[in-house]
């Protein structure tokens, strides 16, 4: 597997906190070896679109779609309360 990165996936990334991106980092080698890992807690966010979260911390997601060999990484953001 690899990645693809969104524009939108881009400017969310580099607008985030440095610790934010070191913890996304981290997520990001485990999605590679695993997507059932645990502590990513991935589900499938949108049926329809086939969008998938996957937990960074206890308080950010982030959004992909899974294409082949391939992760499509959307965006990051707080996840609501």
């Amino acid at each position: 597997m690899q990645f693809v990165y969104t524009r939108r996936f881009q400017r969310s990334y580099r607008s985030a906190p440095t610790a934010l991106q070191q913890a996304f980092d981290r997520k990001a080698a485990l999605l590679l070896r695993d997507l059932r890992y645990p502590s990513l807690r991935a589900k499938k966010y949108d049926e329809t679109h086939g969008i998938w979260q996957a937990r960074i911390n206890r308080d950010w997601r982030f959004y992909f779609l899974i294409k082949d060999d391939t992760y499509v990484l959307i965006d990051m953001m707080e996840h609501p309360k």
